[in-house]
């Protein structure tokens, strides 16, 4: 039955006749909807406007009725929003609007994207009156924006940071967790004199080895001291704690220098697996400004390695509150009602097949080294990657995964196997090394221009002579030597979790590229790692991609290649064996362990032929790896004295 209003006043004659309508529609048995004027409209228009920054479409009285200008709405809902308003929110209504009389309610669902993709929402009430025009006016008031929001407030995000999960080794042992260090810092008001000061910093840092203090660069620490507060703490650097124990008899009694004891995310040492890990460090100003709703100052980053490539794991989610705060005359801020609130979710551990004490031996192998230089460790049984140590040079590059450079000799190896496969040789042939031979008008020479006469090819192998393997190099066919590489893993498209360079083998070449790539020379160009899984490959019999990252588990490792042929890989075995006995690597034959399987490698990068890079490729027991040394010169002056460190330390862990 028709409704009735008591009449506060005179209608207008458009009322009256839209009234008798909608009585009509309903003596009729018809369902009417909220046409186009009706309170919804204006709810939408107000929503798009404040999408927008334009409310201009929308008219707005306050609570007592009287006219509130668009733009000063526009403005307070900014104000209103406070840290959040640089996004606005995603708006819809939550519903029609239910109209008695002259006013009107809704609601809307608003929904903000906060940092982290976390999302909140939650639906907030609207007042609306008709006027006399007829239109739908909205009612402005503060709780529009959240209920809990009065005039003044703002809103106001608070983050509380989840806790970093660790890098685990092949154990499930943090690699990397909380270990202490010590700031040290210069306080300006009682420093004297600055310049002696800097000095004796400089030649206190210098004293100590590389390996437990990075490079302190003091250039700009007089300008610091003399820009800050006298009784500030200008950081010069961290140390971890036994750095700051060697170092503190130098120091610690330097005017002005303060001490302030810490805790940082670190690895073992400074050096252990550096490149290959990366480092945790606080936002900088480019990772505020690449993500900024990600990062805040104070955040802990992962960069470079595996820390940054699995960051967002590592991190966790960071827990948010949405607080009112209430904005006093004189400028300060009150706290008011918590809104909302997101719990921290703790970072997830990153599983490796890392062993620590085989890496610790990798790093103290290259210690010293002032060439660039990489060790690499695979378990054979598994395939495991069990250290990754890269010497000096850029500290973010793993020069052990991603270098691309000639495998010299090393390849030979390789060859070795295609020459036996394809029965072209046997370890006791006699295969001729002259001191030179000439392919197409090349020549090709042995390393100091030996040469050994008509000798079996296991000598051959044993004292690395290339020109015994340039002769043989026609037998191997156009792609033979890229085929073999291939059942070896090189070539193949990797995942273990970080970046990695497979290696490139030459094939279809002229017949001088086919002899250089016989020695490890020409187009062919290998990763410690690509030529350790190699390595691994003909100890093991088969090759399997070599693993890193356990957990989570790469998606898309490549497929394990054919069984080798036992009898080729029996005969070269014994001749990597011959390497260590009687030929280029005899400095390994009294390592303690059982017996040492390996070759040596010497390789050319340019045209002149005393630039050479040095290499080792080998396995003792269940390890296999590869040492390489850029511009190292002869292998054995560098990359065997490097293997054999490793393996003593190895023996005497």
């Amino acid at each position: 039955m028709p409704v009735s209003y008591p009449v506060r006043r005179r209608l207008p004659r458009r009322r009256v006749l839209a009234a008798l309508a909608a009585a009509a529609l309903t003596a009729a048995g018809l369902t009417g909807c909220s046409g186009e004027d009706g309170p919804e409209q204006s709810v939408d228009a107000f929503l798009k406007g404040w999408r927008s920054g334009n409310l201009q479409a929308v008219g707005f009285v306050d609570p007592a009725g009287t006219r509130v200008p668009a733009t000063d709405v526009a403005k307070e809902i900014k104000a209103l929003s406070g840290e959040l308003a640089a996004t606005p929110p995603e708006l819809k209504r939550a519903g029609d609007a239910k109209v008695t009389a002259d006013a009107a309610t809704a609601r809307i669902q608003v929904t903000w994207t906060l940092p982290g993709q976390t999302r909140w929402t939650y639906e907030s009430p609207v007042r609306l009156k008709r006027g006399d025009d007829d239109q739908w006016q909205m009612i402005w008031e503060p709780a529009v924006v959240q209920e809990k929001l009065e005039k003044g407030d703002r809103l106001a995000l608070r983050r509380d940071t989840a806790p970093r999960a660790g890098v685990l080794d092949g154990a499930g042992s943090p690699i990397v967790a909380p270990r202490p260090v010590v700031r040290v810092g210069v306080q300006p008001g009682e420093a004297g004199d600055v310049k002696a000061l800097v000095r004796q910093l400089d030649a206190a840092f210098k004293a100590i080895r590389p390996a437990l203090v990075p490079p302190v660069d003091l250039t700009d620490l007089p300008k610091r001291l003399t820009e800050a507060e006298p009784g500030a703490f200008v950081e010069v650097v961290t140390l971890r704690d036994e750095a700051y124990r060697q170092i503190k008899p130098r120091i610690y009694d330097l005017p002005g220098t303060k001490f302030q004891s810490d805790k940082l995310d670190l690895a073992p040492t400074r050096e252990f697996a550096r490149a290959l890990l990366g480092s945790v460090d606080p936002a900088q100003a480019d990772d505020i400004q690449a993500h900024p709703d990600k990062y805040v100052a104070g955040d802990l980053v992962g960069h470079g390695g595996l820390q940054g490539r699995y960051d967002d794991r590592l991190r966790g989610v960071p827990g948010l509150t949405v607080v009112t705060e209430h904005s006093a005359p004189d400028g300060s801020t009150t706290p008011g009602t918590e809104v909302f609130r997101s719990e921290p979710k703790a970072g997830q551990s990153l599983k490796t097949t890392l062993d620590v004490a085989t890496q610790n031996a990798a790093d103290a192998a290259l210690r010293g080294e002032a060439r660039r230089a990489a060790l690499v460790a695979v378990r054979i049984s598994d395939g495991a990657v069990l250290a990754a140590a890269n010497g000096p040079g850029p500290a973010g590059e793993n020069l052990a995964f991603t270098a691309q450079v000639p495998p010299g000799s090393t390849f030979k190896m390789v060859s070795a196997l295609a020459l036996l496969d394809k029965g072209a040789v046997t370890p006791s042939a006699t295969v001729a090394c002259p001191k030179t031979a000439v392919v197409d008008g090349r020549p090709f020479k042995n390393s100091d221009d030996f040469e050994l006469g008509s000798v079996p090819f296991t000598t051959d192998f044993a004292k690395s002579c290339n020109t015994a393997f340039v002769a043989l190099a026609p037998k191997l066919g156009p792609d033979g030597l890229a085929t073999t590489g291939r059942t070896l893993g090189l070539e193949a498209k990797w995942d273990l979790g970080a970046e990695v360079f497979a290696g490139s083998v030459s094939a279809n070449g002229s017949a001088t590229e086919q002899a250089a790539a016989a020695i490890g020379q020409g187009t062919t160009v290998v990763s410690p790692l690509a030529m350790a899984g190699a390595t691994a490959a003909v100890a093991r019999g088969r090759w399997e991609q070599p693993t890193l990252v356990l957990d989570p588990a790469p998606q898309q490792a490549a497929p394990a290649g054919p069984a080798l042929k036992p009898e080729s890989v029996a005969a070269l075995k014994t001749m990597m064996r011959a390497v260590v006995t009687s030929g280029t690597a005899s400095a390994l034959k009294d390592v303690p362990g059982e017996p040492v399987y390996g070759k040596t490698g010497t390789a050319e990068y340019d045209n002149n032929p005393a630039h050479t890079h040095a290499w080792f490729v080998g396995w003792q027991g269940d390890v296999a790896f590869a040492v390489f040394v850029e511009q190292g010169g002869a292998s054995t002056a560098s990359a065997v004295p490097i293997s054999e460190r490793f393996l003593r330390a190895l023996a005497a862990r």
